[in-house]
């Protein structure tokens, strides 16, 4: 491991909400996954007239390869002028009964909202007149997230096992805030940040969260 990881912090930082850093319990039957190939609106519409598109090809839970369409519920995008509401396929697995929801990359999970939309408010100079406003508690609230520790989320890259990901916690250090590793992202060119950075990070330990 990097020296940068190793190092006590030498700033203080908040800590981050305890609700970013919870981890699944491991007797949790189903819950959210988040499929990283579709990026946009118009993919996630078009998927969803496919039942098999969105399948998992076995359960998380029990490996069981007989995932089921459960259900389809709607999801509405907060702050939204056009009032857009996203459907989500939900599959049963025939083994244990699991049920386990579908997210397209695109989509914050627990803020219902896009995430080029949180990160255009999370954003210095702001968003322009064209993005949905954001209420300022919320937006508030955001921020402190961001400015928080991220030293779970570095430890989380540097012990993935994957040395791309262990380099890129070695340019943030322990001592980084969300934001700071957010823009380390961005710098080294991990694809759109926010939505890349959160998928990556669920996909590494289900239940610990970006913001």
């Amino acid at each position: 491991m990097k020296k940068t990881i190793a190092r006590e912090s030498l700033r203080s930082l908040p800590p981050a909400a305890p609700c970013l850093n919870r981890d699944r319990l491991s007797n949790q039957k189903g819950g959210t996954l988040i499929n990283e190939s579709v990026t946009d609106l118009s993919t996630h519409e078009h998927w969803m007239l496919d039942p098999d598109r969105y399948r998992p090809s076995e359960c998380r839970k029990c490996r069981h390869g007989a995932i089921h369409m459960h259900d389809r519920k709607c999801r509405g995008l907060c702050d939204d002028p056009a009032g857009v509401v996203i459907m989500i396929a939900i599959y049963l697995c025939a083994g244990c009964g699991a049920t386990w929801r579908i997210l397209p990359r695109f989509l914050a999970r627990h803020l219902w909202r896009r995430w080029d939309v949180v990160a255009a408010h999370a954003a210095a100079d702001g968003p322009s007149m064209s993005w949905p406003k954001v209420a300022g508690r919320t937006k508030r609230r955001w921020l402190r997230r961001l400015r928080s520790s991220a030293a779970n989320l570095i430890q989380l890259l540097a012990t993935s096992g994957q040395p791309a990901l262990d380099a890129l916690a070695g340019l943030c250090g322990l001592e980084a805030t969300r934001e700071e590793l957010v823009r380390v992202c961005s710098n080294v060119g991990y694809g759109s940040a926010f939505s890349d950075l959160a998928a990556l990070v669920h996909r590494l330990s289900p239940g610990v969260r970006l913001m």
